[in-house]
């Protein structure tokens, strides 16, 4: 009985300092009484569970890859490489990206013909090859 009696005075005080400070119909002010009672009510009660949020990708993952762009499942947006986009509007790393909407680990962070184009560019200059540069002594 304490608390109902606690749980009215402290809707009362509430209420008095809500229509104190603002300009409330006469009709309202049964609405207003009853929302505040609730919610204290259920605030006493103890913390609700907290709702788990359920991600919605802007594009479905398995659509997500195309041969000449990847789009963010964020926003929706097509890029030819993810990874600067995600760290600087989201703070997320690929690895972070991944584990957030489920994606399998090899999921590409570049599109296929971006990452093959760059592939063929690097063997024409030789790179990742001994011998290339400087002769050693």
């Amino acid at each position: 009985m304490n608390d109902k009696a606690n749980l009215i005075d402290m809707t009362a005080e509430i209420v008095s300092a809500y229509v104190g400070n603002n300009s409330v119909g006469s009709g309202d002010l049964p609405g207003i009484i009853q929302q505040v009672y609730m919610a204290l009510n259920q605030a006493s009660e103890g913390a609700a569970a907290p709702r788990e949020e359920v991600l919605k990708p802007a594009v479905n993952p398995k659509k997500s890859v195309m041969p000449d762009f990847i789009i963010c499942l964020e926003d929706g947006k097509k890029f030819k490489s993810l990874k600067r986009h995600l760290k600087t509007h989201y703070n997320l790393s690929p690895e972070e990206y991944r584990a957030k909407w489920g994606l399998p680990k090899d999921y590409p962070m570049v599109a296929p013909n971006y990452a093959e184009q760059r592939s063929r560019l690097a063997r024409e200059m030789g790179l990742g090859q001994k011998g290339r540069g400087r002769k050693r002594r």
